[in-house]
């Protein structure tokens, strides 16, 4: 949003799916700075219940003032967004496009300041983390981790449990975004192939659909430690992190950190997955 300002934009474009924590994140951001919003959301899931297409995160676009814009399931969506900023333009507004999560080396940076946030944090309370773990879907969380790390020379090891892409596909992509974060950080050639691991096996039938391993995960976390995890990202990530603990994949009794990035909004989406 910076990064917006400081080139003179007046409007924002950004996409995701239709229930994107990203583009409500991006709407509150936008209301904040007195920009206009444009959101173009795509059907991922086929879910066409009130709740998922009204509620949750898109009832949330709507009360920030965004203006959205809908488009079927897989759709080219840069190109969508430049259908919008074609028509901005000829309205005479100055937009800027983002791109979906925000995954692009200046959004990754947010995600390599967390990570500088975290090792000080952990080094100020003597706590020697034996791994990062967090969902990984369009990248931008899992690079700016991964570059964060490789900027302060950290070994602490960062596991992306994958919500959408197969295993090849999701790290390939993860490590180009962390080379090109690292490349406008002035610190090319510095992430190695091997820091970028993603565990693609709880995704279940697809990005942004159910699993019985997520719902159990989000009420494992809700009624044990009051936390609300959110049913496409960080629950499934979450049934990842616990099934891993059980399998013994983490050694005992070492520390292990599981970052949480937000989502509660979109449980109400998915009220028949919790409802008896």
């Amino acid at each position: 949003m910076a990064d917006a300002i400081e080139s003179g934009s007046d409007a924002v474009i950004t996409q995701g799916a239709t229930q994107s924590n990203h583009a409500r994140q991006t709407a509150a951001a936008a209301a904040k700075l007195g920009l206009d919003c444009h959101i173009v959301l795509e059907d991922r899931t086929g879910f066409s219940d009130a709740a998922y297409q009204s509620n949750g995160n898109v009832l949330l676009d709507v009360i920030f003032g965004a203006t959205i814009t809908t488009c079927v399931g897989g759709s080219d969506m840069n190109a969508e967004m430049e259908k919008v900023a074609d028509i901005l333009k000829i309205q005479g507004k100055k937009p800027y496009v983002i791109p979906g999560g925000g995954s692009n080396p200046v959004g990754a940076l947010g995600y390599v300041n967390a990570a500088f946030e975290l090792i000080s944090q952990a080094n100020d309370l003597g706590l020697k983390i034996a791994h990062l773990v967090t969902a990984t879907g369009s990248a931008g969380t899992h690079a700016g981790l991964v570059a964060g790390m490789a900027a302060m020379n950290c070994t602490v090891p960062v596991l992306g449990i994958g919500v959408r892409a197969p295993k090849e596909k999701q790290e390939n992509a993860v490590f180009d975004l962390a080379e090109r974060t690292v490349a406008y950080m002035d610190l090319p050639g510095i992430v190695k192939r091997e820091s970028v691991v993603a565990n693609t096996d709880y995704v279940g039938p697809g990005y942004g659909l159910p699993t019985e391993g997520m719902i159990e995960a989000v009420k494992i976390l809700a009624q044990f430690e009051g936390i609300l995890l959110d049913p496409v990202y960080s629950g499934k990530a979450m049934d990842g992190f616990i099934q891993l603990i059980r399998a013994g994949f983490f050694a005992k009794d070492s520390d292990v950190v599981f970052l949480h990035t937000g989502g509660a909004a979109g449980l109400f989406a998915y009220p028949t997955s919790f409802q008896p």
